[in-house]
């Protein structure tokens, strides 16, 4: 049993992550908060929970999150990256991270939150 545990921690070091930039739309007014990261699957998630509870997912979107209600705000993945192989978590994240840099650089600032 033990082995078995420690076999799927390993494997779940190891596997290969996929990260990206995304964003919160707010689909009433069309702002949107732009964020990165190397695990999209889990910010997806995250996303998912806030609006089933009704708890807002970041403090920037919490204003218009409770006026006008969680179910206006959705969740758009913009751009992904793979990690790859022979790449370091580190390098990775800086992949995403300068995925990011290149999307904030291509938004109309006065749609950001």
């Amino acid at each position: 049993m033990e082995k078995d545990r420690k076999e799927m921690i390993r494997a779940y070091k190891e596997r290969r992550r996929e990260g990206g930039v995304f964003a919160i739309r707010n689909s009433q007014n069309g702002r949107l908060l732009l964020q990165w990261t190397t695990e999209l699957t889990g910010s997806r998630n995250r996303f998912q929970f806030a609006q089933m509870t009704g708890s807002c997912v970041d403090w920037k979107i919490a204003k218009d999150w409770d006026a006008l209600g969680k179910d206006v705000f959705v969740f758009e993945v913009l751009d992904t990256l793979q990690q790859k192989e022979e790449q370091t978590a580190e390098e990775f994240k800086e992949d995403v991270k300068a995925l990011y840099d290149l999307w904030l650089e291509k938004m109309d600032s006065g749609l950001l939150y």
